[in-house]
């Protein structure tokens, strides 16, 4: 498991590159943030976090069904997951903060997800 990347993966890459061309800039993995959001709007108050839709249990979303096997492991690590990003993101909310949740499954629509992002930064 230490192969898997927390920060500059490819679904990550395409929503900063997509941002980045709409002349959008911003901040990687703000440390000063709770949670360390991937993209960070300083000005505009502003997060976004990149999530795999396995390891953050993407609901309806085929790549976020649970494990088969192991799942005295697998259970506990990615409930824990879900808590951890809900807490986080309730702490931005108190800080006056707004964030916003893209998902590994939704960088494959573009068009979509160019419209989400522009509404959410808007």
């Amino acid at each position: 498991m230490r192969r898997i990347r927390s920060s500059n993966t490819k679904p990550e890459l395409v929503v900063r590159s997509m941002l980045h061309k709409l002349g959008y800039r911003f901040r990687l993995h703000y440390k000063n943030l709770p949670g360390r959001p991937d993209l960070v709007f300083v000005s505009r108050r502003k997060a976004i976090f990149v999530h795999g839709c396995f390891w953050h249990q993407h609901k309806g979303c085929a790549d976020g069904r649970l494990p088969k096997s192991q799942t005295g492991y697998w259970l506990p690590k990615l409930a824990g997951n879900q808590e951890r990003d809900r807490l986080r993101r309730g702490q931005l909310r108190r800080l006056g903060w707004h964030s916003l949740a893209v998902w590994d499954c939704q960088t494959k629509d573009r068009e979509k997800l160019e419209k989400r992002l522009l509404a959410f930064l808007a």
